[in-house]
């Protein structure tokens, strides 16, 4: 399969390792050549800096879109166009400006968009769907996500206030770029109905005019209500999960990639009863389980889309989703940090 690749920073290098790796070696490169990673482990492999010739040149059969977020839409338009099917990195932009465009141009070409929420291939994720939707837990009745890490850490190989994670003219900001809570909180727990967000920049961070801070609170269309807090400044890092519901709790830590689960099997019982000791469930990741694996899950996802062969589990539409409830929640009430 003939795969044009636009973008090659820490995630753009990440997919071209994980298809040679796969045995997917007819790769085109799209680049601007201002990615700030040695360019050795590509050499060899065509190079390309103008889009539309790339695109009528080699006619690829699926494009990678992993350039930063505000330039997602100027390649992934033409690509649907081209009728390539495309796996587009969250969040598919820095507005919904264009987005539109896009959604015409996938639904005339089969609707063949893979959105880059690799949460989705969790493991222990996928298990607390499994139990949620077994009514495991009863009623969901709470869901809150938090997940703070130091963007400085991020990629130590560049200065933190070039990346497109510090800067607004690249669709950066602390709620677009941690934007993953709001997806897999949408896969376990069905749609977000109603969001009010309080934001800001608080930290010493130098952003460029944007967010390093968010608290979001949100409604689902079940009844639950819930939050996620993401942040650029904490360290040591965390990303947890609490969903709470009338029959137990599950509680989940991407560190160890562990799920808890916590069935009350007198939930809400009768106040005479002498309360019954929780059961105590955990899930693990397979063994030698680590991060990278979501790629490669997710990519193996992708080259059965652009076969054919199956429908993107996280699509457009879901992208779209997101992308709503980044833009609403950037536009509501700002916090009193510095700016």
């Amino acid at each position: 399969m003939k795969i044009l690749i636009a973008g090659f920073g820490s995630i753009g290098r990440r997919h071209f390792r994980n298809l040679v790796a796969m045995g997917q070696t007819d790769l085109v490169l799209y680049r601007t050549n201002r990615a700030t990673l040695p360019d050795d482990e590509l050499a060899g492999y065509p190079v390309e800096t103008d889009l539309q010739d790339a695109l009528e040149k080699h006619r690829p059969q699926a494009v990678v879109v992993a350039n930063p977020t505000a330039l997602h839409l100027e390649v992934a338009i033409p690509a649907a166009q081209a009728g390539c099917a495309i796996l587009l990195e969250k969040p598919i932009a820095a507005s919904l400006s264009r987005v539109d465009e896009l959604r015409q141009a996938a639904q005339h070409n089969g609707n063949r968009i893979l959105v880059g929420f690799q949460f989705r291939y969790h493991p222990t994720l996928n298990q607390a769907k499994e139990l949620i939707s077994n009514n495991r837990l009863g009623k969901i009745l709470t869901a809150h996500a938090h997940w703070g890490e130091y963007l400085p850490n991020w990629h130590p190989w560049e200065d933190y206030r070039d990346s497109y994670a510090a800067r607004a003219d690249l669709g950066g900001g602390v709620i677009a770029t941690l934007t993953h809570p709001l997806d897999y909180l949408r896969f376990l727990l069905g749609e977000i109905e109603k969001m009010s967000a309080l934001h800001g920049h608080i930290s010493p961070l130098e952003l460029s005019d944007v967010e390093d801070v968010a608290e979001m609170s949100l409604a689902f269309a079940s009844g639950a209500i819930g939050g996620v807090h993401v942040n650029y400044f904490q360290r040591p890092p965390v990303h947890r999960l609490e969903i709470v519901g009338t029959d137990g709790t599950l509680r989940w830590d991407n560190a160890d990639g562990v799920l808890h689960f916590y069935q009350m099997p007198d939930a809400f019982g009768s106040i005479t009863q002498q309360p019954a000791s929780p059961i105590h469930e955990t899930f693990s990741p397979p063994p030698g389980f680590e991060r990278n694996h979501l790629f490669v899950e997710q990519t193996q996802h992708f080259l059965e889309v652009a076969a054919g062969k199956s429908a993107p589990i996280c699509s457009l539409e879901d992208g779209i989703r997101v992308m709503e409830l980044v833009v609403k929640a950037k536009k509501d009430v700002l916090s009193n940090g510095q700016k």
